[in-house]
């Protein structure tokens, strides 16, 4: 009798994720406001800290450049945001970056057409992302080894796209995807911001992130509530895919060339920036506002070590610091979620 009404609990769970209405629906993206509003007043305080103590950084060119300087974490965060929120992991969106990088700049040079060599970078990294989600949701694999896997060989393809070696870029309106500008900001400005309204409007107000939510909360439920749970993790983690190609032909249109060696490392600054924004590593908890503080606030901290000129090797103390913090946060939300 009792396990009769712990299926049908089950079943209930997502169900009710699944369909919020009403005033319930309201109270929901309130509540998670408020979660993170001890987030937001750490920026504010670090921010105004930050432009007390130091000159040029409150200055326009400034804000400007740091901006551009978190549009790739940024990006890739929001999607980032919904692998987590799985309760899976992605380590391989740097080398995606790359691979997409690479593959628009050998196509856009090959056929002469910036819209074919942008479609092409795209496309490599959606299907990457693709492949991740089926190993992951067919085999059952553990996304930390299956990313870590797919880091390595991504990679290598990147490497072997490009013979080894950068690839310069010979059609000069490719570098106009990186320097356009509309209202003072750049291409890859307004794609991080359209990427955060879209991932937010998806995670918040769709029944698709209300399963992302319910699936890593608890995916036997999800899956007893009908929820196709396979489909789900594979469209997750080609939609990361996807964003990660696109952020890596528009860092190649920046830098002028197609670079296997770029991005290193990305992936531990992009979670990092989705586990200090409130995303739980267990997933079922995620916030498109936590993530978006999160991604300012090591923004500001990176911009602020070049303008007191601090020497790489303490740059890496103290992303590396960051990090900790972030997965200390995230425990000491999960152990008060659990007495809660």
């Amino acid at each position: 009798m009792s396990s009769d009404k712990s299926v049908h609990a089950a079943e209930r769970g997502p169900s009710e994720t699944a369909r919020p209405a009403g005033k319930q629906g309201l109270i929901k993206p309130l509540r998670t406001l408020l979660d993170t509003s001890g987030l937001i007043a750490i920026f504010f305080v670090l921010f105004i800290a930050l432009a007390v103590a130091i000159p040029d950084f409150l200055t326009s060119r400034n804000m400007v450049g740091l901006l551009l300087s978190v549009t790739i974490i940024g990006t890739i965060a929001t999607t980032m945001m919904m692998v987590l929120a799985l309760g899976e992991v992605d380590l391989s969106v740097a080398s995606i970056v790359a691979f997409a990088g690479v593959s628009a700049a050998v196509i856009t040079s090959a056929s002469g057409s910036v819209l074919i060599g942008a479609l092409g970078g795209v496309a490599a990294g959606a299907l990457v992302g693709v492949f991740n989600g089926f190993v992951v949701a067919r085999f059952g694999i553990n996304s930390l080894i299956a990313t870590l896997a797919a880091m390595e060989f991504v990679r290598g393809l990147a490497y072997i796209t490009s013979g080894g070696d950068a690839v310069m870029i010979t059609v000069p309106g490719f570098f106009e995807l990186g320097s356009a500008s509309f209202l003072g900001l750049t291409l890859p400005v307004w794609t991080m911001i359209i990427c955060f309204v879209i991932f937010g409007f998806v995670l918040n107000l769709t029944a698709f992130g209300r399963n992302v939510l319910a699936t890593g909360g608890n995916p036997e439920a999800a899956a007893l509530a009908g929820v196709n749970v396979r489909r789900l993790k594979i469209i997750v983690f080609g939609l990361q895919g996807l964003v990660a190609g696109i952020a890596g032909v528009l860092l190649t249109s920046r830098m002028g060339l197609g670079d296997p060696n770029t991005s290193m490392g990305l992936e531990l600054a992009v979670i990092s920036a989705c586990v200090l924004g409130g995303v739980a590593l267990s997933g079922g908890v995620a916030s498109i506002t936590g993530v978006l503080v999160g991604v300012l606030i090591m923004g500001c901290v990176q911009n602020a070590m070049g303008l007191l000129n601090v020497p790489t090797f303490y740059q890496y103390l103290v992303r590396g610091a960051i990090l900790l913090l972030a997965v200390l946060f995230d425990r000491w939300k999960q152990q008060k979620r659990q007495r809660a």
